[in-house]
Order: C-alpha cells, then structure tokens, then sequence
C-alpha cells in the first residue's frame, strides 16, 4: 500500500477528532479558531489565531490522536507523512509525539509553507526532529499528530484536509 489515509476531512461523513489550543494552556496569550468549514471547494479543518509572545507564549495548535484502544500507531511500513494543506503562505510546523513522549514539551518536529491554494506536502519521518529530549523518532509508536504556528509573532491560517502516511 502506497498510501494510508489517517483522517479525511474532505469527505463529508468524516468526523473531526482534532482538537485546538492554544499557549493558554501555560500562561501565554495566543489565541486559536477551529472550524471545519469548505475552502476552495474542499472541506477542511482551518485553524486561525494570533501567535503572540507575551507571557512566555508562541503558539497555536490543532491535534489529532494517532493511537487507538490506548495503541501506538505502527507507521513504521511508511516513510512519511503526507498532507493536503491550504494556507496563507506563512511557515508552520508539523509535530508527531510517539509512547516515548512523557511530558508535554516533548515531541518531532519539521517545518512546512502552507501555500494559497491546496497542495500535497510529503514531509519524510527522517526530517523530523527532536525537542525536549534526544531520542531519535520511531515511527512504529506514533501517538499524536499536530499542525502548528510557532513561535513568532503573526496571524496563522492554515487549513488539513486529509492527513496520511505515505511510502516513498
């Protein structure tokens, strides 16, 4: 299989099971708007706000658990993950937390632009690095997915409609 669909939005009894936040959750002042709305002809999960640095802040976030039945998902077969993003050019991060993320600022990351029109972004699992901790990622214990606006001040919006691994 060349391709495993993890969430499709696109489609129209699809549910949303991603969840936002913000840097609230630890004093800052980013603030985040999730809807599942249609862009462009394509339904999607969008994510707006404002990243703000005040009070030790920087982020706004959308999250979707990868295990299932308290289970890693075993991604190791693949060799990235794959999205269908809209945005408004701006760069944004991509984070993965697997079983052996303990505590919250532990996590996979790699940057990604999300451009003005739907695009595919294949971002490799070999891209991804580590923060809070220095274990390498494995992909066989992925437990959660995250598209965020980090770390400088500006107005995110960006927009997934489908989220996947892929092999390549």
């Amino acid at each position: 299989m060349n391709y495993l669909i993890l969430n499709d939005l696109s489609q129209p009894e699809a549910p949303a099971q991603w969840r936002g936040f913000s840097d609230q959750v630890m004093g800052g002042l980013s603030q985040e708007l999730v809807t599942l709305e249609t862009i462009v002809g394509v339904r999607a999960l969008r994510l707006r706000g404002a990243v703000r640095l005040d009070h030790g802040g920087g982020f706004v976030q959308i999250a979707l658990p990868l295990a299932h039945t308290d289970q890693p998902l075993d991604g190791s077969s693949y060799s990235g993950i794959r999205l269908l993003v809209w945005g408004n050019g701006e760069q944004y991060r991509l984070h993965l937390r697997t079983s052996a993320c303990y505590r919250p600022q532990q996590f996979y990351w790699t940057p990604f632009v999300a451009p003005a029109a739907w695009q595919q972004v294949d971002l490799p699992f070999s891209a991804f690095q580590p923060k809070g901790f220095d274990q390498p990622l494995n992909s066989y214990q992925l437990t959660r997915i995250g598209i965020v606006a980090y770390g400088r001040p500006f107005e995110a919006d960006v927009a997934v409609a489908q989220v996947g691994l892929y092999l390549g």
